[in-house]
């Protein structure tokens, strides 16, 4: 098992939460995946060498395939799947049933922390993935769920968070909330 202090995890919306569903051709959709990979290449330039992802739908995926593409330039690097149950893409429409088999297979390691589905089975694979790491990046819109539970664990573990916002601000919007902060 690799050492939690170069372990980064994941979180991220699916795309019923996300503002271009399953259009990946989105601009908006290319500029996140754009930063997750830039927060990726970031960890791994902080020394981070082995990602866990829970392989949900939407975000989970751009950041598993972001980090396969790193492992290609990196051989250092190891991706751990973090699944929370064997039947969790029985369910999903089948072009992403084949993405999350092929992505699976890619992984370096897999670990399936419920032997069958439970209502409590996500959260204990996000607890699972927060307590392996020293890292967690958050794609987030701040809307409960999920994502927001896997954030507000981390952020209880005092497990440093690189927050990644669905829908940047601009510039200007970002300077106005720092000024409320103050």
């Amino acid at each position: 098992m690799p050492a939690r202090q170069e372990s980064c995890c994941f979180t991220g919306h699916r795309p019923g939460k996300l503002p271009w569903r399953y259009d990946e051709t989105d601009p908006r959709c290319l500029d996140l995946k754009r930063r997750i990979a830039d927060a990726v290449e970031a960890a791994y330039d902080q020394g981070f060498r082995h990602f866990l992802c829970g392989m949900a739908q939407g975000c989970d995926l751009y950041f598993c395939e972001c980090v396969l593409a790193l492992r290609q330039r990196h051989p250092d690097v190891t991706v751990e799947a973090a699944i929370p149950c064997p039947s969790q893409a029985d369910g999903w429409p089948r072009d992403q049933r084949e993405r999350y088999d092929r992505l699976v297979a890619a992984c370096d390691l897999e670990t399936v922390v419920s032997a069958q589905y439970s209502p409590a089975c996500m959260q204990r694979r996000d607890r699972y993935m927060v307590d392996h790491a020293a890292l967690l990046i958050a794609a987030f819109d701040g809307t409960p769920g999920g994502t927001r539970y896997t954030v507000e664990y981390a952020m209880r573990r005092r497990i440093p968070i690189v927050d990644l916002d669905i829908l940047p601000r601009s510039r200007m919007e970002r300077k106005l909330a720092e000024n409320r902060r103050v």
